[in-house]
């Protein structure tokens, strides 16, 4: 009979596309999976990857295999988790991805409350602007918005994002106020170059009452980090549309100023997503749990919505 090992050896294989890949999601080296996925290929008698230097493609073999365990190798595996996880407090390294701005701004002041209630958790968290590959990086979570669903990972919505227009005081002393988006035209915009597809997207903007404005803001400076846009705005280089839990503090201290109170884009989910197995390894299930609680319960929804107070 096959050994776990050599099974899932072969199953991460499959779904990363290579070795390598996998050995980084089974904590084993990349010869260790290769030898456990060879050994399994000698026992089975067939062939079940076509290997060359740069890829590793599944055989027809390979193909009907993979069909046949992938469902009974992640039952296994689940009920191997749920056993753990009610004979064990929550345990283990818990890696996860967020971007910088919302990773340190507000997620990171939630963490000494949440190892006060899981200590035996240590937390690796990687701040970062790009979207990662959870199952071929090892990634247990990542928080953010607008990713792509990647196969095996699943999403939980956590709040709706909202981006308002602002700048500094001085940047707008002996300036008229703009009266809805198309205002926004003749000032000095702080523009964000999104680093994924290289363009510098336009707003659409909404009121209360439903009406919806492009806001074309000029290209006076262009950046691609979020915090850089803040920092320009607060330097008093122009007008820039910041997401509303980044802007809101500084609006309540009166360092920035929203230019138009009634409008806003939205941006849409932030959502936290982990693997799309049925049972979870219990660190990744309580920090899930935790993370969605306190945005229900916390004012983070309501800072993410752009609402003051």
């Amino acid at each position: 009979m096959e050994t776990l090992t050599n099974l899932e050896s072969f199953v991460r294989s499959a779904e990363t596309g290579g070795f390598s890949a996998a050995a980084r999601r089974l904590m084993l080296t990349p010869a260790a999976v290769s030898r456990n996925v060879a050994i399994l290929e000698r026992n089975l008698g067939v062939r079940l990857f076509h290997r060359s230097t740069r890829n590793l493609t599944l055989t027809e073999e390979g193909e009907r295999f993979l069909q046949a365990i992938r469902t009974n190798l992640d039952d296994l595996q689940a009920a191997i988790a749920n056993v753990a996880a009610h004979r064990d407090e929550p345990a283990g390294v818990l890696k996860v991805s967020m971007s910088p701005t919302l990773g340190i701004g507000f997620v990171m002041p939630l963490l000494p409350d949440f190892l006060e209630r899981f200590p035996l958790i240590r937390p690796e968290w990687h701040f970062e602007n790009r979207q990662v590959d959870l199952i071929a990086e090892g990634f247990d979570a990542a928080i953010g918005g607008g990713f792509e669903l990647l196969p095996g990972v699943v999403s939980r919505s956590l709040a709706t994002l909202h981006l308002v227009a602002v700048a500094s005081p001085v940047y707008m002393q002996g300036r008229a106020f703009p009266a809805d988006p198309a205002g926004l035209a003749t000032m000095d915009g702080i523009v964000l170059r999104q680093q994924r597809t290289g363009r510098i997207p336009v707003r659409m903007m909404l009121n209360s009452a439903g009406v919806e404005m492009p806001a074309h803001i000029r290209e006076r400076i262009v950046v691609n980090d979020p915090a850089a846009m803040l920092q320009a705005a607060l330097l008093g280089l122009g007008v820039s549309i910041l997401s509303a839990p980044v802007a809101l503090p500084l609006l309540e201290s009166g360092k920035l100023i929203r230019l138009l109170p009634d409008w806003y884009a939205d941006a849409g989910a932030v959502s936290i997503y982990y693997a799309s197995r049925r049972l979870l390894p219990a660190k990744t299930r309580v920090f899930v749990d935790f993370i969605a609680e306190a945005f229900r319960q916390g004012r983070l929804t309501k800072s993410f919505a752009g609402v003051l107070g």
